[in-house]
């Protein structure tokens, strides 16, 4: 698993794919909370972080896609997956790899992000005048977010060949997911079971962790799905054997 990390960690780092989703990720959202009115917090009037917490969960459901779609396609297309199937690893070592190596890139993205926190904590009137624990809440959530993200893209990635195909089936997962659920919710024909519905989606679970409460049952929701999904790829990878 170390080596296809490293590997995997290598490749980004050598190529432009990484720095290439780092800088549009930190410019769209830098721009986003700095320049455009319409959402930039000079304007806005309040010290808080509101914009990357809104808008960021969709930066990453453009972005991570993109991470990962050549993960597994692209070992398929090239005919190395069957070397790497050979190779004295499991399945899920080579999954777990690959996506530690799309988490590390993730967080590669979110730290610089930092600067911007300690910004509106500086320009708070009084100065320091922020919500800590939200923020820190909103950075677990946003995290955890973007983990579950990562292994949808790896799970699209598994099934095809196609890196398009991988990209733009893992974009409507992560939209079916992150909002689809919860457009389902409110539907208003459920009644009593709306509210049962919408946990079942991530941003229930997400807007619960800005609050900065972590609660341990919206941890357990995003451990749970990462699990799932790395699971159903190593299914998928499984399959290839017979």
């Amino acid at each position: 698993m170390r080596q296809v990390f490293i590997k995997e960690l290598n490749s980004f780092l050598n190529s432009l794919v990484g720095y290439v989703v780092i800088v549009v990720f930190l410019t769209g959202i830098g721009l986003l909370m700095w320049v455009f009115p319409e959402t930039g917090v000079l304007n806005y009037g309040f010290a808080d972080m509101g914009t990357l917490f809104s808008l960021g969960p969709y930066v990453f459901m453009f972005l991570i896609p993109a991470i990962t779609m050549r993960m597994l396609s692209e070992e398929k297309k090239s005919g190395t997956l069957e070397f790497l199937l050979t190779r004295p690893l499991y399945d899920i070592e080579i999954i777990m790899g690959k996506y530690l190596a799309g988490l590390a890139l993730l967080l590669f993205a979110l730290l610089p992000t930092l600067i911007y926190y300690f910004s509106i904590r500086h320009l708070g009137n009084p100065p320091g005048n922020i919500d800590t624990a939200g923020t820190a809440g909103s950075y677990i959530g946003l995290f955890m977010l973007g983990a579950v993200f990562t292994a949808v893209g790896i799970f699209a990635s598994s099934l095809t060949e196609n890196q398009i195909v991988a990209f733009i089936s893992a974009v409507f997962f992560c939209f079916l997911l992150y909002t689809g659920i919860d457009s389902l919710a409110s539907a208003g024909i459920w009644g009593r079971s709306a509210h049962q519905i919408e946990q079942l989606g991530m941003g229930y679970h997400y807007l619960s962790m800005s609050k900065g409460l972590i609660d341990s049952r919206n941890l357990m929701y995003f451990l749970s799905l990462i699990a799932l999904l790395l699971l159903s790829t190593n299914t998928v990878l499984g399959s290839r054997r017979w």
